[in-house]
């Protein structure tokens, strides 16, 4: 008999439901296997489950599932569960007979209110930890149940899996192969796997069996529903079917398998042999998925439930087959507490009892201090990048270094984050974005080319190579050792490839022979000659390599498989290389750092190092920095810096003194100006930028009175404060002082007008603030705007609005400041000036922090004639404006601008990315507006009824940030998400951007506010 045939529809439930229960509801199908199932809603209730069998449902079958609720119930569990509801005659389990003289089994539950698991977007690691602690406390509350269908034949068991071996000529060869090689692995372990502890257990909470409760900020796993699958088994498959359904679509299953297992674990602690045994159970639990699903394609095609998870299944087993056995296990044992390799602790208290000296390793030095070396992320005398980049560069500052450390021993580097590695086979694309291979796994030292290195300990080498697929050291023995039953190696990498020449796998090797020299940069791959020496405990899966740099995501399960190796030298001085934790930094801060300084995120992030797009934390790990605007043509540029320290060896000093800098930079920014424009005066930032130009004003026409934006933004010294309602009308702020006078935010999208004529209205706002100014019996100042209001949300001022309100400011003696301390330098794209989209021409001009890329450099650009008042006797001087250092950085950085095409750059990348946007808008609603110009662009999130979104915009900017993308939000409503990255920012790198707004634009809490 078909499926059709046997299927129960909704009506025929609605029937049943009443007959037996004398229940009535609203009925809805839902999927499942082996029952017909029906979600029955009752009014102001959580309503039930109606479970129909198929034909001739094995009657102890039932009964066991409703006997194992029961007997939950019962115990009182600190857990959600479904209840056996009894019908009219008291039966947990009836029967009734269809239409075709059928006998069908009948069961009701309470429905347990919430989401499925699949449904769940996104399951991060709170989500996933609770999953494994709602397993291990169902498993925990069964212990004691037992009922004789729970040894049945049964096969979704994985201790019962390898009947899937007789189904192997329904795959491919290379599915066959993968099959084949997980069923070949637990047919081999199984003699020590039938030992494992057993119980009843669920065996099935796959991701439309557990249920999440509704919250969309922290959800919880309430509960497993749908017992049918419960039995008697290995405990360890029941954790295994957890991991092998909440693993599927993720880059790395492994990673995403821990949480669960930590969960699992602290409510029902695993045995450290049953951790062996989980990564085969995981693969055997997936291995029968996609073994059934080849089965019921022939068998019942049109059940498309029966094939849910054949397509993530085998997406899971292909990846599953490239991850070590060894390494899961080690990670599983971390996850649950235990030392991650199981011989850690035996091998530190046998090298306690050694005695091993540098001198054993390299005789023919003869040192025993250490000089430590800093490589990390951090290090200073690293320099910048293009100095480490730079092969001969890096050897002659070691050789230096040797030079000036003649008497020690160059030396360091165990668990060091580095950025050296700039590979892209350093680089991996993990489930929280890209991830770089940065952890150093052992001790460098540095020393001269052909330096001997001898072995300490005896032993047998093991691997002799020079094509190490991960490009770490050039030259590479690996040798084994076994001392006191304890089983490790040391790793020598590189070793010239003469050394390579005499060294033969199987060799013995005692302490004190000689192993090989060391190489030169050239011969060896690295930057200049040193040993990597490293200690394994175990070779994992490799037999011709290993790898000597982990992801710092992995750090505490690689420095147990590699454990110091200055356990065997004992050296205090490479023992204190220790830094300072965020935790610690923070409370310094709070304690000692005015309390009005704030961090960024919701879990801040230390910088130690800038790369053009990048910010790099302390653990490597590199950002994509889209707010930025300040490190105009890109953090640390090789140009900028060098032309900073290189005037700053020569002469820092103030602008009494004639210089040829001043001059130069003022050269280079007049060119970009409108010839009205050409007079400078240099300061040190925006806000004294806006400070000089108000004193202008006051020295022009001697007003007062200034005419702003609402939400305008203009630096933090007293005077800018005075004339920024982002800070005056902000918390904190008192409101507008009596001569600032602010007009409504000129926003055409959801600003007080919005209309055709908006321009003219918003410019009228301007004209009636005059003729307030004037009742009063003082006339206008200054005027002063953003070309595109920044904390405003990004708000491109409506088109025509500048030129009319420069006019009516200009009829009553007033003078027009154009701020473009964020605006300007070529952002814009089309234009180099941000007011140039206007065509209006400024009396003053104020410009920023991206003038020096970071460097405090910033300029008042103005008129003769305004100049001209300016000079009235009393002098302007600033002690570090146009100093001889920062005019040379400023010159370098719009020579960058020109010479880099970055203005070019800004317009065509701006408008690919702004037209994605727009793409991206029509699949999600929730994106109201995208707006701005070149690398200057705003993203506001509204409802459809044009509510700002203030929560979805923090979640979508701290979910970014998750995925190594930095954003920010701002405007009235901090609804909108603002992208002013780096001038260097790529097509490339809007693609990265565009990619994982995509992917978060789907979670829940956003797809929430698209319906709304």
């Amino acid at each position: 008999m078909n499926y059709t045939e046997i299927k129960i529809n909704k009506k025929e439930a609605e029937e049943i439901l009443f007959d037996l229960f004398n229940i009535k509801g609203e009925v809805s199908e839902l999927p499942g296997e082996v029952d017909f199932n029906f979600r029955i809603k009752i009014k102001n209730e959580e309503g039930y489950i109606l479970k129909i069998s198929r034909l001739n449902e094995d009657a102890g079958y039932l009964d066991f599932q409703q006997s194992l609720l029961r007997f939950i119930e019962k115990k009182g569990s600190d857990f959600e569960a479904p209840k056996v509801i009894t019908d009219k005659k008291g039966r947990v389990v009836s029967e009734i007979i269809d239409e075709n003289g059928n006998i069908r089994k009948v069961r009701l539950l309470t429905w347990i209110s919430g989401r499925v698991w699949s449904s769940v977007n996104p399951q991060l690691n709170d989500l996933r930890f609770s999953l494994g602690k709602q397993c291990g406390i169902l498993t925990k509350a069964l212990q004691g149940f037992d009922h004789t269908e729970a040894y049945r034949y049964f096969e979704w068991d994985v201790a019962q899996s390898l009947w899937t071996k007789e189904y192997l000529n329904l795959f491919s060869s290379e599915e066959k192969k993968i099959l084949s090689f997980f069923q070949e692995r637990f047919e081999f372990s199984k003699e020590s796997y039938d030992m494992l502890r057993k119980a009843v257990v669920h065996n099935d909470a796959n991701d439309n069996n557990v249920i999440v409760s509704e919250s969309l900020i922290a959800p919880k796993v309430k509960a497993a529903i749908d017992y049918g699958d419960a039995i008697y088994t290995q405990v360890i498959n029941d954790l295994a079917i957890t991991c092998a359904y909440a693993i599927m679509h993720h880059n790395n299953p492994l990673d995403a398998s821990l949480p669960i297992i930590k969960g699992y674990h602290f409510e029902f602690p695993l045995e450290e042999i049953e951790l062996k045994h989980l990564y085969n159970a995981i693969a055997m639990r997936l291995v029968i998925s996609v073994t059934k699903s080849a089965i019921n394609k022939e068998k019942e095609p049109d059940n498309t439930y029966l094939l849910i998870s054949e397509k993530p299944a085998w997406e899971v087993l292909k990846k599953w087959r490239n991850i070590s056995a060894e390494f899961s296990e080690y990670s599983f044992r971390e996850a649950c507490g235990y030392k991650a390799h199981p011989n850690q602790e035996v091998f530190e208290k046998w090298v306690e009892e050694e005695e091993i000296t540098f001198t054993d390793v390299f005789p023919t030095i003869k040192k025993e201090i250490i000089y430590p070396l800093d490589l990390s992320v951090e290090s200073l005398w690293l320099g910048h990048s293009s100095e480490f980049n730079d092969l001969e560069l890096f050897q002659f500052k070691i050789n230096q270094l040797q030079k000036s450390q003649q008497e020690k021993l160059i030396a360091g580097g165990y668990l060091e984050a580095r950025s050296l590695y700039t590979s892209e086979d350093f680089s991996v694309i993990g489930n929280s974005g890209r991830e770089e291979r940065t952890i150093h796994l052992g001790i460098d030292f540095w020393l001269p080319s052909k330096t001997p290195v001898h072995v300490p300990i005896n032993g047998v080498i093991v691997t002799v190579t020079n094509n190490n697929k991960f490009k770490e050291y050039g030259g590479l023995i690996i040798v084994k050792h076994k001392e006191n039953n304890i089983e490790f190696y040391t790793l020598y990498g590189h070793l010239s490839m003469d050394s390579l020449e005499g060294a033969k796998v199987g060799n013995p090797v005692k302490k004190g022979d000689c192993i090989g020299f060391l190489g030169n940069s050239e011969e060896n791959g690295s930057w200049a000659s040193h040993l990597h020496f490293q200690v394994l405990l175990s070779m994992l899966h490799f037999e011709n390599d290993f790898p000597g740099v982990a992801l710092h995501s992995e750090v505490e399960v690689w420095k147990s498989i590699c454990p110091d190796p200055n356990l065997l030298f004992k050296s205090e001085v490479l023992n204190n290389l220790q830094t300072k934790s965020n935790q610690e930094i923070i409370k310094y801060r709070k304690q000692h750092l005015g309390k009005s300084l704030s961090l960024q995120y919701k879990v801040p992030v230390k910088m130690v190092r800038g790369q053009g797009i990048y910010l790099i934390d302390q653990f490597g790990n590199k950002y994509i920095d889209t707010v930025n605007n300040v490190a105009h043509v890109g953090h640390e540029h090789k140009q900028v810096v060098k032309a900073g320290q290189q005037q700053m060896a020569l002469l820092n000093t103030n602008s009494r003194y004639l210089h040829e800098n001043i001059n130069q930079l003022a050269k280079e920014l007049i060119e970009t100006l409108p010839e009205e424009l050409n007079v400078l005066h240099f300061v040190n930032s925006g806000s004294e930028a806006n400070e000089l130009a108000i004193r202008m004003v006051k020295a022009n026409t001697g007003q007062r009175d200034i005419i702003a934006s609402e939400v305008g933004y203009h630096g933090n010294a007293n005077m800018c404060i005075d004339i920024s309602s982002y800070k005056f009308d902000g918390k904190g702020g008192s409101g507008a002082p009596e001569h600032t006078h602010i007009i409504p935010l000129p926003d055409t999208f959801r600003g007080k007008y919005s209309d055709k004529d908006a321009n003219n209205k918003y410019a009228k706002e301007v004209l009636k603030q005059i003729v307030k100014i004037k009742e009063k019996g003082r006339n206008v100042g200054a005027f002063i705007i953003e070309p595109i209001i920044s904390c405003g949300g990004q708000v491109e001022l409506p088109e025509g609005f500048l030129t009319k309100v420069y006019e009516y400011v200009r009829n009553e003696g007033g003078l027009c400041i154009s701020d473009e301390v964020q605006t300007g330098c070529g952002r814009m794209g089309k234009t180099f000036w941000g007011f140039q989209l206007h065509n209006v021409v400024p009396d003053i001009v104020t410009i920023g922090k991206p003038l020096g890329n970071g460097h405090p450099l910033a300029a008042v650009a103005c008129t003769q004639k305004v100049a001209d008042r300016f000079a009235n006797g009393m002098e302007y001087f600033n002690t570090f404006g146009g100093n001889p250092v920062s005019c040379a950085v400023g010159k370098a950085v719009l020579e960058t601008v020109k010479n880099d095409g970055l203005q070019k750059n800004a317009l065509e990348v701006g408008n690919y990315l702004k037209d994605e946007l727009k793409k991206l808008a029509r699949d999600y609603p929730i994106i109201g507006d995208i707006r701005g110009q070149g690398l200057f662009l705003g993203i506001e999130l509204v409802t459809k009824n044009m509510n700002p979104l203030a929560e979805e915009a923090s979640y979508l900017a701290n979910r970014m940030k998750d995925h190594k993308i930095l954003m920010s939000t701002d405007g009235v409503d901090n609804n909108v998400l603002k992208i002013k990255p780096p001038m260097v920012f790529s097509k490339d790198n809007a693609n990265e951007l565009l990619f994982y707004l995509k992917k978060i634009f789907k979670e829940d809490l956003m797809q929430k506010s698209n319906i709304e």
